[in-house]
């Protein structure tokens, strides 16, 4: 008895929300669960629920818990099956759980640690910056003081004095002394404010024994509510009977900041006012030309006690200062101050190179991890070994034998329909064999084909010259050649043979003898292309014939003379730009039609023109597989398209301008399938009059 194979986990049909919930008993339990209580419900609006009612409702939770549970479980096994049912997917959910979830969760720790860390140490720094102004404000305050309490009379020299001490230091720096009579005497810009009047008496309390004291306060920005701009202020009662105050003021200004900066690595990007800022997410107001930073790393937050000195109370709150700061650069202010040395060189750098050390070291797990990632899935694999010898016995001629993998994935799976196939083995065999020698023999006839056609660049003095030919098939009809008349004259023939495969190839062989050889006699295009016909309409069938175009181009003459046999229109691109892209369309019948009086209407009908050459001038031959190339909607790509394309880059060289229209095909197909050959010639007019020219094809 046959094996009947499990069916395919991912092909059994899914039951509805509807069957699941009236068709199984979890769901059917949770209906009644969800019923009772949703009158236990409208129940406890009413009145107070009696005890039978309490109890209910306790058993319909309980139900409640027991559908969830047991739907949970089958969403979990779904899952597996869906999920789990093909050996690949195991081995990516094995080596992600054992290599790539730990080692980005272990990269994540380490990036916010650090960051932590580099934000802490950034507010630190800047706080410690931000402190010293304060300190040497409060130093200036207590100088002027003393100075002034020596020599009350040097009042205007001591508040100089001071203020040139801290100016080249602190540009905005200001300096004031207010008399016990209400009296100003200030030096400064005062930016931020003007100089206070008087001392108000919330600062009087806080000066104490020494007589001094330093505050930080803020003053709101202009049209911006939130912001504010913050002052060290120090104060300093002179002597000990109070015979006024030095008020000194430094200005946390754009300079103070960027010393800030080169000082501790960390950059003042704005300052919020506290009682208007709710929340721990503050927009940051970015400086010009500084690179953007994400919202975690290399931001810091620090947060001041400031004064309103405008009020009666002086009223202090919290400011929070936004920072910026380049981990590198803080990296290097931290490190610098590190002068101690181990092994030659600094503990900083000796630090550094043990956590890189470590990096190699974590990248050593992962290796191994990544090996033990494939010692489980070369476990996991194991049943392939034996889908292996039942190949290996079938391949040996004995289709009899049968594998047996006891398993409900996709190795199971494939056991069964190895075992199917086994059956039919040696037809599918001798099908594969026959379609091989079929393909051999075509892709011999394609390489002889493509050896018939112009091998290489064709090297022609005066001329570009691009061509290519792209079959729809293995073989095909298109074919296109080149042939020496002369020092100066060159043969160019392109041609489609009506149909596809290896009878047009056989055509396209015969027809490139015979151009080959009449291109030495006859000189005309007309006269070649009539004794063409008369040769080759004897040996076509009657359900074939040939179109073509022959054009002879003589440098010497700055000409090109041509005939056209029923096929696509040449296009003529003038170089000077001033006509555009000229359709030449001559009249003429296809090659090889074999009907009575058709040799004489192909003579009656067939004209020869002639054009003159310029330099610049480009000449494009082509099949009707490159204007007939159909997109999706069976659009055509069109002769128009075709000749706005030559027109808008005629500058360019053949071999560009040959890749831009192919582009452009390539681009309006899209995925639509080619149907037929394409094959197209471009000339490119370099040079015309040029005397002892010489052709290499």
């Amino acid at each position: 008895m046959a094996r009947v194979s499990p069916p395919r986990s991912g092909s059994r049909p899914q039951p509805s929300t509807r069957e699941l919930l009236v068709r199984t008993w979890p769901g059917r339990i949770f209906l009644v669960a969800a019923a009772i209580k949703l009158v236990a419900v409208v129940w406890r609006v009413e009145a107070p629920l009696p005890g039978s009612m309490t109890a209910m409702s306790g058993l319909a939770t309980l139900g409640f818990v027991v559908a969830l549970v047991v739907f949970s479980w089958r969403l979990i096994v779904q899952v597996n099956r869906r999920l789990l049912w093909r050996v690949r997917r195991k081995l990516i959910l094995s080596y992600i759980f054992i290599g790539v979830i730990p080692s980005v969760l272990i990269l994540i720790f380490f990036l916010f640690a650090g960051s932590l860390v580099f934000m802490n140490v950034s507010a630190f720094l800047f706080k410690d910056g931000y402190d010293t102004i304060v300190e040497a404000a409060l130093v200036s305050a207590q100088a002027g003081a003393s100075g002034i309490a020596r020599n009350p009379a040097s009042v205007v020299e001591t508040i100089q004095r001071v203020h040139g001490i801290r100016a080249p230091v602190y540009p905005g720096v200001s300096v004031a002394y207010i008399g016990p009579d209400g009296s100003l005497q200030s030096m400064g810009p005062w930016k931020t404010l003007p100089a206070p009047g008087v001392i108000p008496p919330w600062v009087a309390s806080l000066l104490g024994k020494e007589g001094a004291t330093a505050l930080t306060y803020g003053v709101p920005q202009k049209g911006a509510p939130a912001e504010e701009d913050l002052v060290a202020r120090a104060v300093a009662r002179v002597g000990a009977s109070g015979s006024g105050f030095v008020v000194v003021d430094i200005p946390l200004d754009d300079h103070v900041s960027h010393q800030l900066y080169v000082n501790t690595g960390v950059r003042l990007e704005n300052v919020y006012d506290g009682r208007t800022i709710t929340g721990t997410s503050t927009p940051v107001s970015a400086n010009p030309g500084q690179r953007s930073k994400s919202p975690v790393f290399e931001r810091s937050l620090a947060q001041f006690d400031v004064y309103d000195w405008q009020k009666s109370d002086g009223e202090k709150h919290h400011d929070t200062l936004a920072l910026t700061y380049h981990v590198r650069e803080l990296y290097n202010h931290l490190s610098s101050a590190q002068s101690l040395v181990v092994g030659g060189m600094r503990l900083s750098d000796a630090l550094l190179f043990v956590l890189v050390t470590i990096g190699v070291l974590f990248l050593i797990i992962e290796a191994v991890a990544l090996v033990m990632g494939l010692a489980l899935a070369r476990s996991i694999t194991s049943s392939v070994h034996e889908l292996f010898m039942g190949t290996e016995r079938v391949r040996q001629g004995d289709f009899s034998h049968r594998i047996n993998i006891a398993s409900n994935d996709q190795l199971g799976e494939l056991a069964s329909s190895f075992n199917q196939m086994t059956g039919s083995i040696e037809n599918l065999l001798q099908t594969a064999a026959e379609k091989k020698r079929l393909e051999e023999e075509l892709r011999i006839a394609r390489q002889i084909q493509m050896s018939l056609l112009p091998r290489g660049p064709l090297e022609f003095a005066g001329i570009g010259v691009t061509a290519l030919c792209v079959p729809a098939r293995e073989v095909g009809g298109d074919y296109y050649d080149f042939f020496r008349l002369g020092d100066a004259r060159l043969g160019v023939l392109i041609a489609d043979v009506s149909g596809k495969g290896t009878s047009a190839a056989l055509y396209m062989a015969e027809l490139k003898g015979l151009v080959l050889s009449l291109s030495q006699i006859y000189h005309s295009p007309r006269q070649l292309l009539l004794e063409v016909n008369r040769i080759i309409s004897e040996n076509l069938d009657t359900r074939s014939f040939i179109t073509m175009t022959y054009a002879v181009l003589d440098l010497t003459a700055a000409t090109m003379t041509f005939a056209r046999a029923g096929h696509t229109p040449l296009l003529f691109f003038r170089g000077s730009g001033t006509r555009g892209t000229e359709v030449l369309t001559p009249n003429g019948l296809v090659v090889g039609l074999r009907i009575p009086g058709a040799t004489e209407k192909f003579a009656d009908l067939l004209e020869e023109q002639c054009v003159d050459l310029e330099n610049g001038d480009v000449i494009v031959l082509y099949t009707d597989g490159i204007t007939e190339a159909m997109n999706g909607d069976s659009d055509l790509f069109g002769d128009a398209r075709l000749g706005h394309i030559i027109a808008e880059h005629g500058h360019l060289d053949t071999a560009d301008l040959r890749e831009r229209i192919l582009r452009e095909i390539e681009a309006f197909v899209g995925s639509a399938d080619q149907h037929d050959d394409m094959t197209m010639i471009l000339i490119k007019v370099e040079q015309v009059a040029v005397e002892g020219a010489r052709v290499a094809v």
